[in-house]
């Protein structure tokens, strides 16, 4: 009896999504002891999700961990097939039909908001649109942010907060030669940005941050990294839990925002990190002009997490613009069970359930799968444990003919080498690591050529 996961009848897989999470599944399942066929779909014509579209243009060496993603690219059996839309141009029951197994691997596309008074004004902004725009993403293209004003205020203390904070703050001509796009960095020259104040509801032992953005940050020429005594000082509660868990990254953060408390601020630009304190109001007429700040005490819960409390004291900070870094959620792709709630699939272990059944032959990984937590090597583990459960699961298949999917629109790997071949060479002639097509018509006009 012919068996799945064989040279006669290799295992079919269609992933969708191809950010790190599937990268690291395809590697995973290529890897494996079974013959498999994988196929990589994503709705852009270009691979690498947040790696591409995400990181900080000045942060090149982790962009490098795409070398890892075209060795997988190059072994027998991968397929990519970009600009197919799944839920448009196929949904995924017919995936379904036409694979032994699905993995989606879609990420959390939307953002957070804060959701309080004045977040219509003109002005206010998700970061997530803000990296997507100076990254080049063509989704966030139509996007215009008025950095006319003489401050910024950035919502939220992760690494994306960091990010955006760094990109206000630093000179422009230190990302001229990266790959920015022409349209963010005119922006970022003409900026007239001077204080960037950075937010965070608690305080420095849960700043979510790592050590080296902030550690960067402090080091950037012409900036100084302002912090008060109250933002560096630590409660009771969570100097007990720093020294009952010893988290090495949390030391570490305290230990660097204490470093910079009281420094004399002489460069020309600022980044105030004021924590313990959250946005109350965005406040404007029409447009925004300054942000309610509500100052906050931390509470310790049963869980040994510590919730921000609202004190009822109340300052204001002039700004002209605002970045909510506040975190990122999924969106509902069709036919496919969702948890409004927590922005995710619901999953066991990576096998995607409705009410808790699993639904069969479909899987999720990555932030989908957990929500967005962890850095990019993070999903390789994540990715590992779903394709167990996948390989566990394969005796189960039925070893059924299934059908070829016409993908005609398909951007294969060969098209996007000749988009990035391109890229590369049109930012060699400005000075540039690469100089990004931004528009999808575009990307697959080169594809073609």
């Amino acid at each position: 009896m012919t068996r799945i996961g064989t040279a006669d009848r290799p295992l079919r897989v269609a992933i969708v999504g191809s950010g790190p999470s599937g990268f690291y599944a395809a590697a995973a399942l290529l890897g494996s002891d079974r013959h498999v066929r994988v196929d990589l779909l994503d709705r852009l014509p270009t691979p690498f999700g947040l790696v591409r579209g995400g990181v900080a243009p000045d942060h090149q060496k982790i962009k490098s961990v795409v070398r890892a993603y075209d060795k997988t690219a190059g072994a027998d059996g991968f397929r990519f097939m970009g600009n197919v839309d799944v839920g448009r141009d196929v949904t995924v029951p017919a995936l379904l039909e036409a694979y032994d197994q699905v993995v989606l691997a879609v990420g959390n596309e939307s953002a957070r908001r804060l959701g309080i008074e004045g977040s219509q004004l003109e002005g206010t902004h998700t970061a997530t649109a803000f990296v997507a725009w100076y990254n080049g993403h063509p989704d966030h293209q139509h996007h215009a942010f008025d950095l006319s004003c003489s401050a910024a205020v950035v919502v939220g203390v992760g690494n994306v907060a960091m990010d955006v904070a760094r990109v206000l703050a630093q000179d422009p001509e230190r990302l001229a030669s990266t790959d920015i796009t022409d349209t963010a960095l005119h922006a970022l020259r003409a900026s007239q940005i001077r204080d960037v104040y950075v937010l965070g509801r608690r305080g420095p032992a849960q700043a979510a941050f790592s050590p080296s953005e902030i550690k960067e940050i402090g080091e950037l020429e012409g900036v100084d990294l302002i912090v008060r005594p109250e933002d560096a000082a630590l409660d009771p509660a969570s100097a007990a839990w720093l020294e009952a868990h010893g988290d090495k990254q949390a030391k570490q953060n305290c230990a660097l925002l204490a470093e910079h408390v009281g420094r004399p601020s002489t460069a020309p630009r600022r980044v105030h990190v004021r924590l313990h304190t959250s946005p109350v109001r965005f406040l404007g007429d029409g447009a925004l002009a300054q942000v309610e700040l509500g100052t906050n005490r931390l509470e310790a819960t049963d869980g040994g997490r510590f919730r921000a409390v609202d004190t009822g004291e109340r300052a204001r900070v002039a700004a002209g613009i605002s970045f909510e870094a506040v975190g990122y959620r999924g969106v509902p792709l069709p036919d496919v069970p969702f948890d409004d709630r927590r922005g995710t699939i619901p999953n066991v272990e990576g096998r995607v359930t409705t009410d808790g059944t699993p639904v069969p032959r479909l899987y999720v990984v990555g932030w989908a799968k957990r929500g967005p937590s962890g850095l990019i090597g993070t999903n390789r583990a994540d990715s590992k444990a779903t394709v167990a459960a996948m390989l566990e699961d394969v005796a189960a298949l039925p070893a059924i003919e299934r059908p070829d999917l016409p993908y005609a629109d398909a951007v294969d790997w060969d098209g996007w080498q000749r988009i990035d071949q391109h890229e590369v060479a049109a930012g060699q002639a400005k000075g540039k690591i690469r100089d990004k097509v931004v528009d999808v018509d575009a990307l697959v006009q080169l594809a073609r050529e």
